[in-house]
């Protein structure tokens, strides 16, 4: 539960972030959010050093999942855009890949 917390942690820092430079840069805020989103930036990456995984890459692969579904939460609740049919099945694939990679059997 704790992963999956982190992941979530993670996938708001992010997207948090992104949005502050796309308010700066593409919605005329001021500087102010781009700094914002710098913090959450490293407040991203700083969260994904603490999942428990073996390896990075594996780390950052499951995160894509997580970050896909994030997003279509981000883009309803955030933008106020419904998701279609399309995004949530396409959110669902890509969290049952994460889930696989996170959780699947590994030989010892």
């Amino acid at each position: 539960m704790r992963t999956v917390a982190i992941y979530a942690a993670a996938a708001l820092a992010e997207i948090a972030g992104c949005f502050a430079f796309w308010a700066w840069l593409r919605l005329g805020h001021s500087a102010v959010w781009a700094a914002a989103g710098v913090v959450a930036l490293i407040t991203f990456a700083w969260l994904l050093t603490l999942v428990e995984v073996e390896h990075a890459g594996r780390a950052y692969a499951v995160y894509g999942g997580v970050y896909i579904a994030a997003t279509l939460v981000w883009l309803r609740v955030v933008e106020g855009f419904e998701p279609d049919r399309w995004d949530l099945i396409g959110g669902a694939v890509a969290l049952g890949g994460a889930a696989i990679i996170l959780w699947g059997p590994r030989a010892a």
